[in-house]
């Protein structure tokens, strides 16, 4: 596919052209696991809570991650990070929960960003509504970087709610408001609805969520990374 070329093409690129060692070695990695299938390429859901949806003027206040390992969820591997943010959660704060007292012991985001991509490195990442979490990390990334470095780094994801999205359509012809929401996909594969919301928990019910996708799929091992990442 046109897509997966593009993909590889810019990875090829950037592991030669970007200044950045550590975003570098993120793209080098990234490579030989597009022709990896799911069940044995290395994952890592990540989910982060952010004070609005607008990578320009909102930011992350906490990142979730939790790796799928040989098709097995590794809980106990399971990361989260609280990040201290310019000025106060506001009203975000009815949706993740966080509160500004939460964050005085949280680290600044240039930490935050330096241990993501440490974390990441090797792995392929999943999202639920992966296109926002990709953004708001790419901009974190350009804000820190080198002013002679001002080029915003690709991120590539597999997205659960594209999956999702594919899905449905083929069943019917149009998708009803809020059926794509973490918590609407999980309820179609009669998985649990967890009561707390923070980033660690919605990492682990995007891992959840991408093994009942893809059973239902013909299984993991039937999947290339590269059908899938976006």
């Amino acid at each position: 596919m046109l897509r997966n070329w593009f993909i590889k093409a810019y990875l090829h690129y950037k592991t030669r052209a970007c200044e950045d060692a550590q975003i570098r070695t993120y793209h080098k990695a990234l490579l030989p696991l597009l022709n990896l299938n799911l069940k044995t390429a290395p994952l890592l859901a990540l989910d982060l809570e952010m004070t609005g949806i607008n990578p320009k003027v909102d930011q992350i206040i906490s990142i979730g991650l939790i790796p799928i390992i040989n098709g097995q969820i590794t809980l106990n591997q399971g990361k989260h990070k609280l990040i201290k943010i310019e000025g106060s959660v506001g009203q975000s704060a009815t949706i993740h929960g966080l509160v500004d007292a939460d964050l005085k012991q949280a680290i600044t985001i240039e930490e935050a960003m330096k241990w993501l991509l440490k974390e990441i490195t090797g792995y392929v990442l999943v999202a639920h509504h992966a296109p926002l979490d990709m953004r708001f990390i790419e901009q974190a990334l350009l804000k820190q970087s080198e002013p002679s470095n001002k080029k915003k780094c690709r991120l590539y994801a597999i997205d659960t709610l594209h999956i999702e999205h594919r899905r449905l359509l083929r069943k019917q012809t149009t998708i009803k408001e809020g059926e794509l929401r973490l918590a609407n996909c999980r309820s179609r594969y009669n998985l649990p609805n967890y009561d707390a919301h923070n980033a660690l928990v919605d990492a682990l019910s995007c891992a959840e969520l991408l093994m009942a996708q893809t059973n239902r799929m013909g299984g993991a091992e039937t999947i290339k990374v590269s059908e899938l990442i976006r």
